[in-house]
């Protein structure tokens, strides 16, 4: 595929725990890659809504390797936490850019996208967990079993997607996502609209964390899912090989 033999040799199980991965790429693309495949970019757009550095880290190293589609639900505008000296030029320049208005979530065809990425946002729990547009692309994307990447709070939005009868989409899937004692340190723990390990585990998939702030991604067939704030590189970078391993 002539990016491959740029990656370095990781051990992945069928159904595992990738904790340690480190591409490098190179100068020479071939030509025959440059039509990239597109990537939709779900992002909440609730109050707090949006990580800053997990957005800053997915934008910046998906950029060079598809095409973005950001969305939000009503094509609103994004709300970013954890702004810090690391990634608040950054975002102030990308708020300036005419890429930077997210389309309505309401108006997405899946079916145009070869990929989906949401990052870690807070306010997932808030609007994405229930959005009935969200699951109908997420249903699409199951049936054609096409790379789902989520990460951090944002595996909360795959709560949404149920069949018919109520069961979970992902049931029999092993899903990492934020631990109980990662949640605890929320000041609104108390009040918050859903735990994902409580839901993973009560429709039928296997959740798994390290410990808190580790960086630990769970790859199951085409989902791909990482714990926290700090597994969002590792994330993508098993997104876009995923994504190389479909051409």
């Amino acid at each position: 595929l002539g990016l491959a033999a740029h990656y370095l040799p990781i051990r992945v199980d069928q159904v595992g725990v990738v904790d340690v991965f480190v591409p490098y790429a190179s100068s020479s693309v071939p030509s025959r890659m440059s039509a990239k495949p597109s990537l939709l970019i779900v992002l909440s757009a609730a109050a707090e809504g949006v990580s800053a550095q997990s957005f800053y880290h997915s934008y910046t190293q998906c950029s060079t390797a598809f095409n973005l589609q950001i969305a939000t639900p009503g094509g609103k505008p994004m709300d970013f936490v954890g702004l810090d000296e690391n990634n608040i030029r950054w975002i102030q320049d990308f708020r300036m850019k005419p890429y930077a208005n997210p389309a309505k979530l309401e108006s997405i065809d899946g079916a145009r996208y070869n990929a989906i990425l949401i990052p870690n946002c807070p306010g997932a729990m808030v609007d994405l967990a229930t959005s009935g547009y969200l699951a109908k692309i997420l249903q699409h994307f199951c049936a054609e079993t096409k790379p789902i990447c989520v990460v951090g709070h944002g595996v909360s939005a795959l709560c949404c997607a149920t069949n018919q009868d109520k069961s979970w989409i992902f049931q029999g899937y092993s899903v990492t996502g934020p631990s109980v004692f990662e949640l605890v340190r929320r000041k609104d723990f108390a009040n918050l609209p859903v735990i994902v390990e409580d839901f993973v585990k009560d429709s039928g998939a296997t959740f798994s964390a390290s410990k808190p702030d580790a960086v630990h991604v769970v790859f199951d067939r085409h989902l791909i899912t990482g714990q926290n704030d700090q597994s969002t590189l590792t994330a993508i970078q098993n997104l876009v090989l995923c994504c190389n391993a479909r051409k």
